[in-house]
This record gives C-alpha cells, structure tokens and sequence, in this order.
C-alpha cells in the first residue's frame, strides 16, 4: 500500500470508529504523525486528499477539523466526478435518474406539504406555456430538485442533483429539435404534480418514469 494511502485509512478508521467525530479538531501534525507511525509528509498528503472529497476542512491559521460528514457535504465529490463526463455517458446517467428520481418522486408523494405543493405550481406556472427551451430547462431543474428535497431523503436528493448536470445539454437539444418537446414537457409536470395532490405514490412514480424515459427515448433515436 502506497504510504499516503495507508496515512488516509488510519485517519478513516480514526473518523469510523469515533475517536475522531464530526466537527472534532486534529491533533497537532507532529503529534497526529507520531501516534499514527507516519511521516508528516503522508500526514500531510493524506490531509490534502481528504479536504478535497470534504472529509476534513482545513482552516489555515487555525487547524484542521473533521466536517460534519454531511451526506449532502460528501457527496458534492460526486457531482465533482460527475462534472468530468463525455457526451457518450449521457444515456447511462438518465439510466440512473430513471432508477432513483421516481423513487424519490413516489416517497414524495406521502410527505410533500401543501406549501411546497404550491411552490412547484409556482414553478410551473412562472413562464406560462410557451417558454424558451432555457427557461424551460431551468424551471425543470428546479422542479424536480423541489420534489425530491420533499422525499426527506438527504442522500437521494444530493444523488439525484449531481446526475441532473450532465443530462442539461441532452434536454435543451430535444427542445430545440423534437416536435412538442415543451408542450409534452410540461404536460408531463403537470401530470406529476397532480400525482402529488392526490397523494398517489404509484402515479407520480410512474409520471416521473415516463417524463425521464422520454428525454432517454429520444436521446436513443438521435445517436
């Protein structure tokens, strides 16, 4: 095992088994380098590598302390990754969101409030029925991130967010290029945010199935 690699799993089992918790400050580099059997270049490797996936926050002048381990914190690694795709994983990504978002849409269904049910008709509503394919795009985004932040699942929202990215410029294309790409568009939000109302976990799950699988359709037929 690389040496920075054994400095990053001592300090893991340090955080897995509670010697190091949430919000907890390292001890000093000399003192961490010397109880752990490592040299304060590992140590200091091994830092650098777990601020990047937001495992540990270095503060300069201060010190360095563990984060709060908040999946939402984490997994903002993933959306970093996820950033780095190429066009041709495009399909594998709606794949995924068409696994998880009407899993998360249907959990929604039972704990979506009234006010938040209001917020996404808002949302609808805002452009009317004929915006620009932007407009639209932006406005779906924010829709689909209101009705999964309503799941209650912290995980499965952050999940959710950083797939939404690389799937953008494959949305905005089939608006431009399909045939009534917004008017199915939004009657297929409509349709979900219905679902929502009726508290009908089935429908929306299905709804939201059908709105993904559709983007992932066309995208097929054009390759």
């Amino acid at each position: 095992m690389a040496v920075t690699d054994e400095a990053i799993e001592k300090i893991k089992a340090m955080i897995v088994s509670g010697a190091l918790r949430p919000g907890d400050r390292l001890p000093k580099e000399s003192e961490l380098a010397a109880a752990l059997g490592l040299s304060r270049n590992s140590l200091r490797e091994a830092v650098r590598a777990l601020s990047l996936i937001r495992i540990l926050d270095v503060r300069q002048g201060d010190g360095t302390y563990v984060t709060s381990l908040d999946p939402q914190l984490l997994l903002e690694a993933l959306s970093f990754v996820v950033d780095f795709h190429r066009d041709d994983t495009v399909l594998e990504f709606l794949a995924v969101r068409r696994i998880l978002e009407p899993a998360a849409t249907a959990m929604a269904a039972a704990r979506i409030g009234e006010q938040q049910l209001d917020a996404l008709a808002g949302e609808l509503d805002r452009f009317g029925d004929a915006p620009s394919v932007e407009e639209l795009v932006a406005s779906d985004l924010e829709f689909h991130r209101g009705i999964v932040r309503a799941s209650g699942n912290s995980v499965l929202c952050s999940l959710v967010d950083g797939l939404s990215g690389p799937t953008t410029r494959a949305r905005i294309w089939r608006g431009l290029t399909q045939r009534d790409a917004v008017a199915r568009t939004l009657h297929e939000h409509r349709a979900i945010l219905a679902a929502l109302r009726d508290r009908d976990a089935e429908a929306a799950r299905s709804w939201a199935t059908v709105h993904i699988a559709s983007v992932e359709q066309w995208l097929r037929s054009t390759l």
